[in-house]
């Protein structure tokens, strides 16, 4: 059987660094092994699930060069989960509960205080149909809790090896609401079944998921497919990865002007042992890609190394490839060349064309001496030997050196203390502009 894998967003927001790293390693492994990709769009949630975000999970996916060989959304799914609903309900595998959510909240809050596992107590299984008769005709509508074996389910995972969940430390999912919607677990088996899906690859926080998954697998008769559970993402700090700090979403880092290589190659390697190192294109990060490599021990993402790897892509990228990304217009490959090693995205190459062709104000602590050394400017046009030929000139004729010589220089010529060679600025900001601005004009 072809292997096929899947990822399964909720459109409820814009992915984030910890969507896209699952989106990738599934996009990887089914590259890797010859086989194709689901994306899923769980949106069953109708109050939070929009076509806004919809469209941005494509759109991120899409930017990052990871193409889908299907698409499906759960809404469309209806009367296969219903099909599913039956054929558990038959086999006794689905049973209706009628307590309301406070009186569930009062049972847990009571065996918590007696020191006993918050577990549901089954009490709905006591009930005659005449007791049920009686809430239903009460207004009591039911939810619909799954019979779990509780016994001890094991797989051989493809992250964390041999797993073992007992069930009997667990409670009963829910797998319908009282309005007959299903909650997450019976759509994502229903969808895996019918799909053909062989691999699942999530986060670690779904690992009782996969036990309860495993036992719905069977109650439907399938096979279950394989799994992997990766660590979460953390923070910079060590701590667990929030929405607040560090895991941007990829909408945003976009719109930073970060490449997309930079995050297909920090996330490919993120929680391996193997080196993080740039890499040119996603063809050559499905050469080095090995779901073995993962380690069990929780992977920190951080930001500041994200940028890191973006400046080495920028550093080394010809024209060709950078001129559609700036968004410039006017500019060149003399501007991109001489500007390149100096930005971590390609928003700050702004900044830099302003310098160049836009008004700055100059920055001059001492004008006498840039008035002096605009009278020693080299003739003709400039060119990359010019800056040498000045400072050497000026040098020579005021007896001022280093940092002294070459910071007021820079300063009033780019209004920044650091930045691109000079001998590459010079030219580009051309004589009108270096004589206005060596005069304390805003040019």
């Amino acid at each position: 059987m072809t292997a096929k894998f899947r990822f399964a967003p909720s459109p409820t927001g814009y992915l984030h660094v910890g969507n896209a790293r699952l989106a990738l390693i599934n996009w990887l492994f089914a590259k890797k092994v010859g086989g194709s990709m689901v994306l899923r769009l769980d949106d069953t949630d109708a109050e939070r699930s929009t076509d806004e975000y919809a469209q941005g999970i494509q759109d991120d996916m899409q930017w990052l060069g990871l193409e889908w060989d299907e698409l499906k959304k759960q809404s469309d799914r209806s009367a296969d989960y219903d099909t599913a609903f039956e054929k558990l309900k038959a086999a006794g595998r689905l049973y209706p509960c009628y307590e309301t959510g406070e009186e569930l909240d009062y049972k847990r809050k009571r065996q918590i205080a007696r020191k006993l596992p918050p577990v549901y107590d089954r009490s709905a299984l006591k009930l005659s149909a005449e007791e049920k008769a009686a809430l239903e005709a009460d207004g009591h509508q039911p939810h619909w809790r799954f019979l779990l074996d509780q016994d001890v389910v094991a797989w051989e995972d493809e992250v964390r090896g041999h797993v073992e969940v007992d069930c009997a430390s667990m409670s009963d999912p829910v797998l319908i609401r009282t309005d007959g919607r299903p909650l997450y677990h019976l759509p994502s088996v229903v969808d895996d079944i019918d799909f053909a899906i062989t691999h699942v690859i999530r986060g670690e926080d779904h690992v009782s998921n996969t036990a309860l998954h495993i036992q719905i697998f069977k109650a439907l008769d399938a096979a279950k497919p394989k799994f992997a559970h990766l660590p979460l993402l953390m923070g910079p700090d060590g701590g667990p990865l929030s929405k607040r700090e560090g895991s941007q979403s990829l909408r945003e880092l976009r719109e930073t002007g970060l490449d997309p290589m930079s995050i297909n190659s920090l996330l490919a390697r993120l929680g391996t042992s193997d080196n993080i190192e740039v890499r040119e294109d996603l063809a050559a990060v499905i050469a080095g890609f090995d779901i073995s490599r993962f380690s069990r021990a929780a992977a920190k993402f951080d930001p500041a190394e994200l940028k890191k790897l973006n400046a080495k892509i920028l550093h080394a990228m010809p024209w060709e490839a950078a001129k559609d990304k700036l968004a410039i217009d006017g500019a060149h490959e003399a501007f991109w060349l001489a500007i390149r090693g100096n930005i971590e995205t390609v928003v700050e190459a702004k900044s830099w064309w302003t310098v160049v062709d836009g008004a700055i104000t100059p920055v001059v602590e001492d004008a006498p001496f840039l008035k002096s050394a605009a009278e020693l400017l080299p003739a003709g046009e400039f060119d990359e030997g010019s800056w040498k030929i000045w400072t050497g000139a000026v040098k020579d004729g005021l007896g001022v050196k280093g940092k002294a010589l070459f910071m007021p220089l820079r300063q009033a010529l780019t209004g920044q203390s650091h930045g691109p060679e000079m001998n590459k600025m010079l030219p580009l900001i051309g004589r009108d502009k270096t004589l206005a601005r060596l005069n304390g004009e805003t040019a």
